[in-house]
C-alpha cells in the first residue's frame, strides 16, 4: 500500500499523480489521506464550533477531488480515502505502519503544509521506516534516469536497494553518485597524497555497493558517477536529468546525515525532481 497526503494544493495533486503511477508500477493499492487538526480552533474562551465542521466538509471535498484524479490517471489501481482527525505528523506516522512508501507534496495549503521542507516532513521522515517521497508541483518530461547517492557506510544500502527497484520498474538508467573530498590535513605542506590511488579507492566504494544489487537487476543499466565535489552540488547537478533522486537517511561518509542534516535540506531545497528519502 502507498499512502499519499493531500490538502487541496496543486503540489498535493502532483503527489497524487506520482503516487498512483507508482502504485501501478509496484502493484500496490493507494490510500489518500487528509489530516484534519481541529485543536487550534478549540482553544480559547469562546471556541467557534462552526469552524471545525467547515474543516471536515472541506476535507471531504479535497478527498473527493483527489480520488477522481487518481481514478482518471490510473483507473485500475485500487484507491481508498481516509479523513483523519489529528496533527498531520502524527497521522502520517501512524499511516506509515505497513506502507510501502509515503508521498507528500513539497509545499501545501493545509494539514500537510510545508512538507517535506518543514516540521511535518522532518518529523515524518525521521520516524517512519518506509521511504518518504517529496514531489514538487511542476510537471517535467520523463528523463529515463534514477539518481541515488551513496557513501562508504552500510547505511546507504536501503536507499540503493530502493533505487534499483525504482529503476527496474521504470525501465530507467540508474546513476549512482558518490561525492568525495580530501580530508583537510591533505592540504598541509609535506603530506603526500597520490590522487590516482584516492580516485581508485573512491571508485571501488561504488563498485562494492553496486555489486551487491546488480545480480538481482540484470536489466538495469548502471552509471557509476564518482566525482570530487560537495554532496549537495553533486546530487543536485545529477538530478537535473533525473525522474527521481534517492537519498539515505543516515550515513557516516560523504553523504552522511542525508535526512535531517544540511545535505538533505540542501538537496530538498535545490532539486527540482521528486526526492525519495529512505531510512537506514
Amino acid at each position: 500500500m502507498i499512502v499519499v497526503g493531500v490538502d487541496g494544493s496543486m503540489v498535493a495533486r502532483a503527489a497524487v499523480e506520482w503516487a498512483v503511477n507508482d502504485a501501478l508500477r509496484m502493484g500496490e493499492s493507494l490510500r489518500i489521506v487528509h489530516a484534519v487538526d481541529r485543536s487550534p480552533y478549540q482553544i480559547g474562551r469562546f471556541p467557534n464550533a462552526a469552524v471545525p465542521d467547515a474543516l471536515l466538509r472541506e476535507g471531504h471535498r479535497i478527498l473527493r477531488e483527489a480520488l477522481a484524479l487518481a481514478h482518471e490517471r490510473q483507473p485500475e489501481v485500487e484507491v481508498t480515502t481516509w479523513d483523519i482527525e489529528g496533527a498531520p505528523a502524527e497521522v502520517l506516522r501512524e499511516q506509515a505502519k505497513g506502507a510501502a512508501e509515503i508521498v507528500l507534496g513539497s509545499r501545501g495549503l493545509g494539514g500537510f503544509a510545508g512538507a517535506l521542507l518543514g516540521s511535518v516532513s522532518t518529523h515524518v521522515a525521521g520516524h517512519v521506516g518506509c521511504p518518504v517521497v517529496v514531489v514538487r508541483g511542476d510537471h517535467r518530461p520523463v528523463r529515463g534516469e534514477v539518481v541515488v547517492g551513496v557513501d562508504d557506510s552500510p547505511g546507504c544500502e536501503p536507499a540503493l536497494a530502493y533505487a534499483f527497484g525504482q529503476a527496474g520498474l521504470r525501465g530507467a538508467v540508474l546513476r549512482v553518485v558518490h561525492a568525495w573530498q580530501l580530508p583537510v590535513h591533505a592540504y598541509a605542506p609535506g603530506v603526500p597524497y597520490e590522487m590516482d590511488e584516492v580516485r581508485g579507492a573512491q571508485q571501488q566504494i561504488v563498485r562494492d555497493r553496486v555489486g551487491m544489487f546488480t545480480g538481482g537487476y540484470p536489466q538495469v543499466t548502471v552509471v557509476e558517477d564518482v566525482r570530487p565535489a560537495l554532496p549537495v552540488e553533486a546530487l543536485t547537478d545529477a538530478s537535473a536529468g533525473a525522474d527521481l533522486l534517492v537519498v539515505g537517511s543516515h550515513g557516516h561518509g560523504t553523504v552522511s546525515a542525508m535526512l535531517l542534516g544540511s545535505v538533505s535540506r540542501g538537496v530538498l531545497h535545490h532539486t527540482r525532481c521528486p526526492v525519495a528519502v529512505v531510512r537506514a
